[in-house]
């Protein structure tokens, strides 16, 4: 089976190693006997209606952002209609940020986010840094990443977090929420990259993808044991670490 991948602004939108992401989905397709077939969709390109399984963008700097806040916000009624019609949504760091309402920086510069996860963004002096662990309760399992982040998230009352905080700031250092989901969207500031650590949630994403192929179908277990490795690892560090601030 074919995935069709939509990779936003690969070009701008490409810190942290977060181009790894794509490349843990294409082998984990791969072992299971499917393409991962990538689509850039840069500046000034439209969004395929229907073509697109799981959609991609990841982090940048303020300046990456606001060169391409504006060109996604013209995209937006796209993107909200193909997420309805289910198709899978990874938004990671800056990428997470463009998928709210807006994103205000250290300067009180706003740039327009597309609307599409319940929540906004407000940068501060101080940067959140380090490791950090989240128990994702929906799921029954952990995520394990990294985060460095001026951005303060807000998730609006009721909306739905990817999981909450065992140790490190999360979207505000206060909440204990750390990223945000909705229908098959998931947005998080973990990175460095994100799946290579955390294989059931690259599984999970591959899988929803495949649903809106068509395709429901139960993965075959992979021999994960490096990657079992990595995210204990991983969460090691974040538990020695400690909590919020």
């Amino acid at each position: 089976m074919k995935i069709r991948v939509g990779h936003l602004y690969p070009d701008y939108l490409n810190i942290y190693a977060d181009r790894g992401n794509i490349a843990v989905l294409t082998q984990r397709a791969a072992a299971r006997g499917h393409e991962l077939e990538v689509r850039a969709l840069g500046m000034h390109d439209e969004v395929p209606a229907g073509e697109i399984d799981l959609f991609y963008v990841g982090g940048g700097q303020d300046r990456e952002q606001a060169l391409v806040a504006h060109d996604l916000a013209g995209k937006a009624d796209d993107l909200r209609d193909e997420v309805e019609a289910g198709a899978a949504f990874l938004a990671v760091c800056g990428g997470y940020q463009l998928l709210g309402r807006f994103y205000r920086d250290v300067a009180g510069d706003e740039q327009p986010g597309i609307g599409l996860l319940p929540l906004h963004t407000v940068a501060e002096p101080r940067r959140m840094i380090g490791d950090v662990l989240l128990d994702c309760e929906w799921s029954g399992q952990t995520l394990a990443g990294f985060e460095n982040h001026a951005g303060r998230t807000i998730l609006d009352e009721g909306a739905e977090p990817l999981g909450r905080v065992v140790a490190g700031f999360g979207n505000d250092g206060r909440s204990g929420d750390e990223g945000c989901r909705y229908r098959r969207a998931y947005g998080t500031y973990l990175h460095g990259p994100l799946l290579p650590r955390n294989p059931w949630f690259a599984d999970h994403l591959l899988a929803e993808a495949l649903a809106h192929a068509g395709v429901a179908t139960d993965l075959e277990p992979l021999a994960d044991e490096l990657e079992h490795q990595a995210h204990a690892v991983s969460a090691a560090r974040a538990r020695a670490r400690g909590g919020r601030f």
